[in-house]
């Protein structure tokens, strides 16, 4: 599904990213844990092609970002960790402009939006401007918006952020669905105890290089890791 091969992105001096690679199946949910800074974001942005990589190559379900990045686009959708909306636009017009741009059907948009704004209980506010709603809601339009066209891989950064219990517990079930569906999450978290909880495997950056990944009791059975661990630990009190 999503083949990252000795991806490098540097910053001046500085390699933000430092040859890493990373291989994401079918049915898959991956944790992608490090401190801030340590170069989630990055990996992120340049798998999704927002961001341009000076080496290596980025493959998701076999096409290249680089060469065929519409094609890629058609089967992902990204969330970042402060998603940037049309805040002049009414929620429903948010939604309807996203579904236009994946060429969704009439008959498809709506049933999506009314079962996922159902599911947020966000249906009744898609009326009001954007601009109107709080950090919480945003991220929950970002949501749906993500899902409306099917992707076959999902991206986030940092996506439990901002969200209330209920919301959260929702938006874990709807990544089971999509994995269940054969396709993919791949998203980024600094929060030990929902990557061991949710994650089928993870993967382990710091400083640009990624250290360790496989499955959490693996990751977690590697004594090496335990300085890493207490690091990710500190940052969360």
């Amino acid at each position: 599904m999503l083949r990252i091969e000795h991806l490098t992105k540097t910053y001046g001096d500085k390699k933000a990213v430092d040859d890493l690679s990373l291989h994401i199946l079918p049915g898959e949910i991956y944790g992608f844990i490090g401190h801030n800074g340590a170069g989630k974001t990055t990996t992120l942005k340049s798998v999704v092609g927002i961001l341009q990589f000076d080496e290596g190559e980025i493959l998701i379900d076999g096409k290249s970002i680089r060469t065929q990045p519409l094609a890629c686009k058609r089967e992902i959708a990204y969330i970042p960790d402060n998603p940037d909306l049309y805040e002049y636009m009414t929620g429903i017009k948010y939604l309807n402009f996203v579904a236009d741009i994946f060429g969704v059907s009439a008959e498809d948009r709506q049933a999506r939006i009314r079962d996922y704004a159902d599911r947020f209980e966000l249906t009744k506010d898609l009326a009001q401007p954007i601009a109107a709603y709080s950090h919480g809601m945003k991220q929950k339009l970002a949501i749906i918006s993500a899902w409306l066209h099917q992707p076959r891989l999902i991206l986030m950064d940092e996506p439990f952020v901002g969200l209330d219990p209920k919301a959260s517990h929702l938006l874990k079930g709807m990544m089971r669905e999509i994995c269940q569906q054969g396709g993919a999450i791949f998203f980024s978290t600094h929060v030990l105890e929902v990557a061991e909880k949710l994650c089928d495997k993870v993967a382990i950056i710091k400083g640009g290089k990624l250290i360790r990944s496989g499955t959490m009791e693996e990751v977690k059975g590697d004594d090496s890791l335990e300085d890493v661990f207490l690091e990710l630990e500190g940052e969360q009190c």
